[in-house]
């Protein structure tokens, strides 16, 4: 019984796969049969298919990898899985070959049909739209989560020195090395969010060597200490992308940005902020990375891990027509 359910799973990783790739028509039979998915996946294909022929850039590969991650319950006849798809897309732009990495995850109910499954329902969450940070995966009650920590932020000593703060470049190559490193997992000496994307740029431009900005009150500066005891200590804008915008955009010392209106203008390190409605509120932040041929940025996030992604994220699900964006370019110096 289980290895039949599994090999429907492994036939819709393959199609899946397929279509990232391939946006013409399917012409074999799908066993899909969740129509408001199967709709919402053809309008996402064509939407991929102008997005990749208005960046001058073609799709070449993709590869796919299906994690079972739980099942969710098990009836007669029918099973409800939730899978970490783990993706690796090439494409050429300019003559230049590029991979972007992504991990998403998904939520399946599997139904028996006949002799074998068909796939009845697909649900794709989009956490990128979460306007804030939740608790720590996994922090409980069993110190299995988050661990307390000495009332003391952390601070980059190299930055102290003569009675106070010394001015010091910011160090775009180490802050890249930071984000490539951990794109995909959680430095435990931090707290790891459900929602992390924030919490992940806050530390690579922390490894970059912005200095934190102690305040002890959680509406102001930047700051982060971790717990202490059971409460939260650090910054609403080391950890939420709205607080982080507003930060940036009216910091005067320590770590500070020029908003500039174009992405072509970012460097290494730089920093894109995501409001998807267009209504003041953001809610995603990524850091860049990487550029293409035609020197546009390729950024990292967490919440939905990605290495070296369009700037743009017109293939996210968070994407609308609405969105704006706003382009951090972080200060030489602190």
């Amino acid at each position: 019984m289980a290895e039949e359910w599994k090999k429907a799973l492994s036939l819709y990783v393959n199609e899946y796969n397929q279509d990232e790739v391939d946006y013409r028509a399917r012409t074999e039979n799908t066993m899909i049969t969740d129509l408001e998915y199967l709709m919402h996946r053809s309008l996402h294909k064509r939407k991929l298919e102008e997005w990749y022929k208005e960046r001058g850039a073609v799709p070449l590969r993709s590869e796919t990898r299906a994690r079972l991650l739980r099942e969710i319950e098990n009836r007669e006849g029918e099973l409800e899985v939730e899978m970490l798809l783990a993706q690796k897309m090439d494409y050429e732009k300019g003559g230049a070959r590029h991979r972007e990495e992504r991990i998403n995850k998904q939520r399946l109910t599997l139904q028996r049909d006949g002799e074998g499954w068909s796939i009845t329902r697909v649900i794709q969450p989009v956490p990128e739209r979460s306007p804030r940070a939740a608790l720590p995966a996994g922090f409980g009650t069993d110190g299995s989560g988050g661990r307390a920590r000495a009332a003391r932020p952390f601070l980059n000593r190299e930055v102290l020195g003569g009675g106070g703060l010394r001015s010091v470049p910011y160090r775009r190559e180490d802050a890249v090395l930071y984000a490539d490193r951990w794109w995909d997992g959680f430095n435990p000496e931090f707290a790891a969010f459900e929602v992390d994307c924030t919490n992940y740029i806050s530390q690579s431009l922390f490894a970059g060597g912005a200095p934190i900005n102690y305040t002890g009150k959680r509406e102001s500066g930047w700051w982060y200490k971790g717990y202490v005891g059971d409460k939260e200590a650090w910054s609403y804008s080391w950890s939420v992308a709205n607080a982080l915008e507003r930060f940036l955009g009216g910091s005067e010392s320590g770590l500070r940005a020029e908003l500039v209106d174009r992405p072509e203008q970012l460097q290494l390190g730089d920093v894109i902020i995501y409001d998807w409605d267009g209504n003041g509120a953001y809610q995603h932040s990524t850091i860049v990375t990487a550029f293409d041929a035609g020197g546009m940025p390729l950024v990292n996030a967490h919440t939905v891990p990605s290495k070296h992604r369009y700037w743009d994220y017109r293939d996210s699900y968070a994407w609308t027509e609405n969105t704006v964006y706003r382009f951090f370019h972080i200060s030489d110096r602190f």
